[in-house]
């Protein structure tokens, strides 16, 4: 979905003349998540907050991006190192950062900023712990900062407890915005107020300096002792400018995160919403509430998910694919009609796993990276495969590893094989040809290719190349020792 709203939004409107730069505060402490880790670093979908924030601002195609660092600033600027963490990678090149200490307030932050800002544009200011805004919302502020004005993204009813209070005088078509009062310094009438503050601006940069710099001149006497960035407002209201705002009734696009229930409770409004537009592409879900999404994932028609599955990475899933319960699979390619069923675990980390059309995969299935297999492959319980292929019609039904082996078509692996690929040093590979049967408990010493059509009794350790057709055994001979006692406790 990110990405998609990335490629609709590249290129702002036509009209809108002035370059936009982005402003992202990520320099709180976020001592109310009781964690080590900086609170825009931790995750929703799988992905850091902060790289959520940075999504939704690529998609705007800003000039730049400055992030104002402040707590564990290494940290949280180094896990922006990555561009391919990025929806769009290309923005990495626009990232710069400032560092805010001591950290005095909204106003302070936004201030350290302005040294990397020109004054030919307009600055949209967002939070580094506000991950669900969508890009469509915040271009609605643009065309205002575009006219001259500070634009505000406001929420209309709902919990409004720590966010400022939209106070506006006059009436009807004289109606105007002239402060914002924080939730610690409003009385109690102000906090009946219904319209409140989301921590989202845009104005032009020219003024924002000014606002800015005056702010810094004033003494902080507030209940927090900060320089507040909502004081702007009451600035552009005595010098004649504009305060316009954008309402929204979509709390799940303004709130923070401030703690781990929150955090929660942002995953599965995400979630949702994310299980919502694949089933309005024809995704059937068993419960839409047990899904998670924490990459893309691709759908062809009629497929099927059951409860409490998670994807991760990029996954596609073919027409008439069906997915048992929980099961983990990512970065994996499930061709048509194959099933996968519960408790399958597949991961194709950069490799990938491709799995052939109508194959069957589980329960209780591995499949690592470089694992493909091909169509109608049969791949049962407590089996696991890694940098193998299987050729059309092969399985693997029951308590065998595949590591490192190349598997033709129609092959019968029985329970209990192993390839041994690793001596210790380095990886060896096991070729099977096709047609190849490998009774239950063998243990295949690589590197080693079976013959095509060959056999290989239970119970034996191959070692040597066998050719092909041939019955390969290794068993030592039976010993039967007559009335043969245990021995007993004494």
């Amino acid at each position: 979905a990110i990405i998609r709203r990335h490629e609709r939004d590249e290129k702002r409107d036509e009209s809108m003349s002035k370059p936009l730069d982005v402003v992202v505060m990520a320099a709180g402490m976020g001592t109310r998540m009781k964690s080590q880790r900086p609170k825009v670093l931790h995750q929703l979908a799988g992905r850091a907050l902060l790289h959520h924030v940075l999504d939704m601002a690529g998609a705007l195609a800003p000039r730049s991006v400055v992030v104002i660092t402040g707590s564990q600033a290494e940290q949280v600027e180094a896990a922006l190192a990555d561009p391919a963490k990025l929806a769009n990678p290309a923005l990495h090149a626009k990232l710069r950062f400032a560092r805010q200490s001591p950290q005095l307030g909204t106003g302070h932050a936004v201030q350290q900023a302005m040294a990397l800002l020109q004054d030919d544009g307009n600055t949209l200011v967002l939070s580094g712990d506000v991950p669900l805004t969508e890009a469509q919302t915040l271009s609605a502020l643009m065309p205002m900062a575009e006219q001259g004005a500070l634009a505000l993204l406001t929420v209309q009813g709902g919990d409004a407890s720590g966010y400022g209070r939209v106070v506006r005088e006059g009436e009807g078509e004289g109606e105007r915005i002239t402060r914002i009062v924080e939730h610690k310094d409003a009385n109690e009438e102000q906090r009946r107020i219904n319209e409140w503050y989301s921590g989202i601006m845009c104005l032009p940069t020219a003024r924002l300096r000014v606002w800015l710099a005056r702010l810094m001149a004033t003494e902080r006497r507030n209940a927090q002792s900060e320089f507040y960035l909502t004081d702007l407002v009451a600035m552009a209201a005595q010098d004649g400018v504009p305060v316009l705002a954008h309402p929204t009734a979509d709390l799940t696009q303004v709130q923070g995160v401030n703690d781990p229930l929150q955090l929660a409770q942002l995953e599965r409004a995400f979630q949702w919403r994310q299980a919502q537009r694949l089933m309005r592409e024809g995704v059937r879900m068993q419960d839409p509430a047990r899904f998670d999404l924490r990459g893309r994932l691709k759908c062809g028609k009629d497929v099927e998910i059951d409860v409490s599955c998670v994807f991760e990475g990029d996954v596609s899933l073919g027409d008439g694919v069906r997915i048992g319960a929980h099961c983990v699979i990512a970065n994996a390619r499930i061709e048509a009609g194959a099933q996968v069923h519960p408790f399958t675990h597949i991961d194709g980390e950069a490799a990938g796993v491709t799995v052939g059309t109508g194959a069957r995969i589980g329960p209780f299935a591995r499949l690592r990276p470089g694992a493909h297999l091909g169509e109608n492959v049969h791949v049962g319980n407590f089996v696991e495969i890694k940098n193998s292929t299987l050729g059309a019609g092969s399985k693997a039904n029951h308590l065998a590893y595949l590591g490192d082996a190349t598997v033709g078509a129609r092959v019968n692996v029985g329970a209990g094989v192993i390839s041994a690929n690793y001596d210790g040093a380095n990886k060896h590979r096991t070729v099977i040809e096709d047609e190849v049967h490998v009774g239950s408990n063998s243990v295949l010493v690589a590197p080693l290719t079976l013959g095509k059509g060959g056999t290989v009794g239970a119970g034996s350790v191959i070692t040597k190349d066998t050719p092909p057709g041939t019955l390969s055994l290794t068993r030592a001979k039976p010993v039967q020792v007559a009335n043969w006692k245990r021995p007993v406790k004494k």
